[in-house]
């Protein structure tokens, strides 16, 4: 099994200098990626009635806390490491324009020579989607088509599009990602979610979910890939998951050492082969940073 860091990119790390000291750590420790997660402007968490589906809202931060731009922040990282992969956990597709995405990943790609990932969803709060002035109704259909739109861009040397949201062309775009294309890891715990894993999805990538649910969400996958003729062995098994080391929280990977070994290895199981960790070690950036030190020399060992 792979493992990356999740990035400072909330919150009151989400500076410059923990920014930059995760990004390292993560290549000193021999990490394979790093991580970020997307939102761009919210209300206050006691106006909003969406219900984020990996627990409750309680855990979001005030409407004046810092949330780093995902592309911007994966941009940046590009810059101060040479070989972990930048991906995103998830990127909300439905909040930027087509285009504009298109080209923000393929520039990220190119400056740093081919190591993007894009994870998308389609996204849970609907009064994000009203603040920024996007349409929240169909975003799953809109999600789609968007992907659709991104592997024209990156393929063809003069692209037309003709969609249900989206029309233009024909125009050129450059420049394209290193490989050809950017692999497409997809978010989400329902049905449409598993069919777009298995129609455009490269991995089909999980967030906080317990082993068994997680098992159930796989073979939901297969089955959608066998639907269309589409060998399940083909899409990776990734996720995104808590780490807390010497305690043990709900909803988190946490406990000893070996309690922690235990429970990485009930997901190595079912077959996940990279796994995006936030580190929720209490007591500030140098807590954390010894919790990803500590992971690596600890933890990946005993897994082989």
């Amino acid at each position: 099994m792979e493992f990356g860091v999740h990035l400072p990119d909330a919150g009151g790390m989400a500076q410059r200098e923990p920014f930059l000291a995760y990004c390292r750590a993560a290549e000193d420790h021999g990490y394979e990626s790093v991580w970020a997660s997307d939102h761009i402007a919210w209300p206050d968490v006691a106006s909003i009635s969406s219900q984020y589906p990996y627990g409750d809202n309680s855990g979001f931060p005030s409407p004046g806390s810092p949330w780093l731009d995902c592309i911007g922040s994966l941009t940046f990282a590009a810059a101060a490491t040479e070989r972990v992969r930048l991906g995103t956990t998830v990127l909300i597709i439905g909040y930027r324009p087509a285009i504009q995405q298109a080209k923000a990943w393929a520039t990220l790609d190119v400056l740093s020579g081919g190591r993007a990932i894009l994870g998308v969803g389609v996204g849970w709060m609907k009064e994000e989607f009203e603040a920024i002035g996007m349409p929240w109704d169909e975003r799953g259909a809109r999600a789609d088509e968007f992907l659709e739109v991104f592997e024209k861009l990156w393929a063809d040397e003069r692209v037309t599009h003709e969609g249900r949201f989206d029309q233009f062309g024909p125009i050129g775009f450059s420049p394209k990602p290193v490989n050809g294309r950017i692999p497409v890891w997809v978010g989400g715990h329902t049905r449409p979610a598993f069919r777009r894993t298995a129609r455009y999805g490269d991995a089909f990538h999980a967030a906080f979910t317990p082993p068994a649910e997680l098992a159930a969400m796989f073979d939901a996958v297969a089955a959608e890939c066998e639907a269309i003729d589409r060998n399940p062995a083909e899409v990776e098994r990734t996720m995104l998951h808590r780490v807390l080391f010497d305690h043990e929280a709900d909803g988190a990977i946490s406990g000893s050492v070996d309690r922690i070994v235990d429970q990485i290895g009930e997901y190595a199981a079912l077959g996940v082969s990279h796994m995006a960790v936030f580190f929720l070690q209490r007591g500030g950036v140098e807590a954390r940073l010894e919790a990803i030190q500590r992971f690596a020399e600890e933890v990946r060992p005993q897994l082989g």
